[in-house]
C-alpha cells in the first residue's frame, strides 16, 4: 500500500534579504521577502479555496489577508507617513473590516491587483524618503514615526500574518513551507 504524496508548496521564488546589505537594503530586501511569501501562499489556488476560511474558529482565509494587507500598505505608507486623506481600499462605514469579508464577485485577481499597486506607491513614497525622515501622520500621543519604524512595523505586520497564510494553506491543501 503506497502513501499518498503530500502536496509540495507552491513553487513562486522569494529573494532572500542579503546578510551584508545596508540598514536600508536589509530593510528593503525583508519586507519584500515578506511580499513575496503572501504571493507564494495564495499562488495555485481558485478563488473559492482562496475564500475558504479554513480554521474553523477564525474567520481568516487567504484572499482576506491578501485585501488586508493591501489596507495595511496603505495606510502606513500613504495615509500615515505621506499624509495622504485616509480612504480604506476596502472598508467601508458600513463594515471597516469588509477586506475579510466578501462576495461571490471578489477575486483573487482584482485582490493582487489591487495589493501589488499598493505596494508600488508604497515603494514609490518610501523611494523619496531617508530612514530618519518622520511621518506626516502621528501616533495617538502625538509622536510621529520615522520611515525605519514604519518599516520595521510592516515586517512584522507581514511576518505575523505569513504565519497564519501558513496554516490556513496547510489545511487548504497540504502545501507546507517556510
Amino acid at each position: 500500500m503506497t502513501t499518498p504524496a503530500v502536496p509540495s508548496a507552491p513553487s513562486t521564488e522569494r529573494t532572500e534579504p542579503a546578510l551584508d546589505a545596508t540598514e536600508r537594503a536589509m530593510l528593503d530586501g525583508w519586507l519584500e521577502y515578506h511580499r513575496e511569501t503572501l504571493a507564494w501562499k495564495c499562488s495555485g489556488l481558485t478563488d473559492e479555496q482562496l475564500k475558504a476560511a479554513a480554521v474553523p474558529t477564525s474567520e481568516l482565509t487567504l484572499l482576506g489577508l491578501l485585501r488586508h494587507l493591501s489596507e495595511v500598505e496603505h495606510w502606513w505608507f500613504d495615509t500615515v507617513f505621506g499624509g495622504e486623506p485616509d480612504r480604506a481600499v476596502y472598508g467601508t462605514d458600513e463594515d471597516p473590516d469588509r477586506d475579510f469579508h466578501f462576495g461571490p464577485e471578489d477575486t483573487y485577481a482584482e485582490a493582487l491587483a489591487t495589493w501589488r499597486g499598493e505596494i508600488a506607491a508604497a515603494r514609490a513614497r518610501a523611494a523619496k524618503h531617508d530612514l530618519d525622515d518622520l511621518s506626516v501622520g502621528t501616533a495617538r500621543g502625538g509622536q510621529h514615526f520615522t520611515l525605519r519604524w514604519i518599516y520595521t512595523h510592516m515586517i512584522e505586520e507581514y511576518a505575523r500574518h505569513n504565519g497564519h497564510a501558513d496554516l490556513i494553506r496547510e489545511a487548504i491543501d497540504g502545501s507546507t513551507g517556510d
